[in-house]
């Protein structure tokens, strides 16, 4: 079983800054990727008709994201090499703070005792390519605002954020590779 946080990596920043493009990419590349949160549980709650959606009931959004974040850290540790997350715990905690809802103890816990590389890199705020869909409901200054929480959130959960140039696709991966430890290419198991 994989125990080193070393090689968990965090992709993170606001909504539409090319985050699951970049992830799709290194998983191109032989890296293990873990999916985002929200869009997945966006997924099945609609498939079951439930209301633990953003427009909903966010904060039930909130704890069906924590769970299947500890599910993809888990799935994580099984693999040898790097991890390539598309947001990960702390990013929970950014999305209730910019709710203005609390932050459950068990929420704050799991950031504290599930730790990825300390390096974490944003994805900045990229207004032309940022778009809309049926998961991806937030206004421009909405998805701007979440890339800023993600700054704040991070450092105080003790990470240092570094951010990704708006390049293309390619060149951000050579840059997150660049700047990213135990990165030698392992296909994901």
């Amino acid at each position: 079983m994989k125990t080193d946080i070393q090689s968990f990596h965090i992709l993170t920043g606001g909504p539409g800054s090319g985050k699951s493009t970049l992830l799709e990419a290194l998983v191109r590349h032989g890296y293990a990727g873990m999916d985002e949160a929200g869009r997945q549980v966006i997924r099945q709650q609609r498939s079951v008709g439930g209301n633990g959606l953003p427009w909903a009931d966010r904060a039930e959004f909130s704890r069906l994201m924590l769970r299947h974040d500890l599910h993809a850290y888990r799935r994580a540790r099984r693999h040898t090499g790097p991890v390539f997350f598309d947001r990960g715990i702390p990013d929970i905690i950014g999305y209730l703070r910019l709710c203005g809802l609390p932050v459950p103890a068990r929420l704050e816990r799991a950031a504290r005792r599930y730790r990825y590389n300390a390096t974490v890199f944003i994805l900045p705020f990229w207004p032309d390519i940022y778009t809309q869909d049926e998961a991806r409901k937030q206004d421009l200054a909405t998805a701007e605002a979440t890339c800023r929480m993600m700054w704040d959130t991070y450092r105080a959960c003790g990470y240092t954020p570094i951010e990704v140039p708006r390049l293309h696709v390619e060149d951000r991966v050579r840059f997150v590779l660049g700047r990213a430890t135990d990165t030698a290419p392992r296909r994901a198991k």
